[in-house]
């Protein structure tokens, strides 16, 4: 970055703004649905009350003495926001901590009848079920005869506009799924995307692919991997998830195999991409990585040595998601025409952001793009889930 003051971390200390909703609003929801959702006993129901009252009027408290990541959440600075209200911390910590709170009172990491069950599971499955993924998987018998260009193109913005399949977003934003996406990007660099996965030159090289949700937005992910890998653009993906459960929908390896099952089931085209994502998996060809980082409240900026490493090894890193985009940036209030490339100078490695727009952070705007947004929209447009980009830094 050039030597200029950073400007502020984005917290949700105030009223009215979009972080202080998901605080104040979606954090209590999700709550309620994990507490109806399972026939909790009553210790586990007892946990998540005195979360639900912590959201609402206590303050952060710190991990059990005997948490198994204890000290990776001290290093990642729980004990200097322990004690303070959830509102005064950086937004992205508290929301981390917050997922990671809920796990404890579940049980999730514990010895007992519920470790390891996600609690977001039947939210989840619901999605991949739904009627609409039907519909969504029946589009590509329609793509099969079209040029392989443009089928490349259809699975990149497949997998750009499947990120508004976000249930934690919903939670706190009535009418989102109704609401029509804004066909034009605020910010398009594909070409850049295509030309550092030119055929023969990226042929053998790896796309890490850091993925956003499950279900209905995993399935476009593994259906451009599978694209990529079968016309040479690639020759093998990792698929980077969460190592546990977190931000209610964000995808993890049990999504990854929920969502191939259900490619493998479905009839026509969707399942030839499941039988060779299948065998892909079996191979090699695609991995799937659960870094710990993943899930960690911090910008990529902060990323360990080894994570490092392996997106410098990386033909290119593919970062998906509105929060992947917030650590991928930081999470600042940036002003949006501060160049996407400045912002990520420090990734090791080419990167290619592809967001649908639901927070406040944004970069790489023309000055144009944001005062035709702001004047058609006021504010709305930074957090709708309408509006989408693709940016590139080489």
């Amino acid at each position: 970055m050039p030597d200029t003051p950073l400007p502020p971390v984005i917290h949700g200390d105030e009223p009215g703004s979009f972080p202080h909703g998901v605080l104040a609003e979606r954090h209590p929801a999700i709550i309620r649905r994990v507490r109806d959702a399972f026939p909790y006993g009553p210790d586990v129901r007892e946990a998540l009350d005195a979360l639900l009252t912590s959201c609402a009027e206590g303050v952060i408290e710190p991990l059990p003495a005997d948490a198994h990541d204890l000290d990776r959440w001290r290093a990642w600075g729980m004990d200097g926001y322990a004690g303070r209200s959830w509102y005064e911390v950086p937004w992205l910590w508290s929301e981390s901590y917050f997922y990671r709170l809920l796990l404890e009172a579940v049980g999730h990491f514990r010895p007992g009848p519920w470790q390891g069950l996600d609690p977001f599971r039947p939210f989840k499955l619901a999605e991949l079920d739904a009627p609409g993924t039907d519909e969504e998987l029946a589009a590509l018998d329609d793509l099969e005869g079209r040029p392989v260009r443009e089928r490349a193109q259809a699975l990149l913005h497949g997998s750009l506009w499947g990120n508004r399949a976000d249930l934690g977003f919903r939670l706190s934003n009535a009418g989102a799924r109704d609401r029509a996406a804004v066909p034009a990007l605020v910010a398009d660099d594909s070409e850049g995307l295509w030309t550092l996965l030119a055929p023969p030159e990226a042929a053998d090289g790896t796309l890490c692919l850091v993925a956003d949700n499950a279900g209905r937005e995993l399935i476009p992910d593994l259906l451009l991997a599978a694209h990529l890998l079968a016309h040479g653009r690639i020759g093998r993906v990792v698929l980077h998830v969460k190592p546990y459960p977190y931000y209610v929908s964000d995808a993890t390896t049990a999504d990854v195999v929920d969502a191939l099952r259900r490619l493998a089931a479905a009839p026509g085209a969707a399942a030839g991409y499941g039988r060779r994502l299948w065998a892909a998996m079996a191979d090699g060809t695609l991995t799937v990585r659960a870094h710990p980082f993943a899930a960690a409240p911090l910008p990529y900026e902060r990323m360990p040595d080894d994570l490092r490493a392996e997106f410098a090894a990386a033909t290119l890193t593919l970062v998906k998601g509105d929060l992947n985009y917030r650590r991928l940036v930081g999470d600042r209030r940036w002003p949006p025409t501060t160049p996407f490339g400045d912002v990520t100078a420090y990734f090791p490695g080419p990167v290619v952001a592809l967001r649908t727009l639901k927070s406040d952070v944004i970069t790489g705007l023309s000055a144009g793009t944001e005062a035709a947004l702001t004047a058609a929209e006021g504010q709305d447009w930074r957090t709708g889930g309408t509006h989408a980009l693709i940016q590139t830094r080489k």
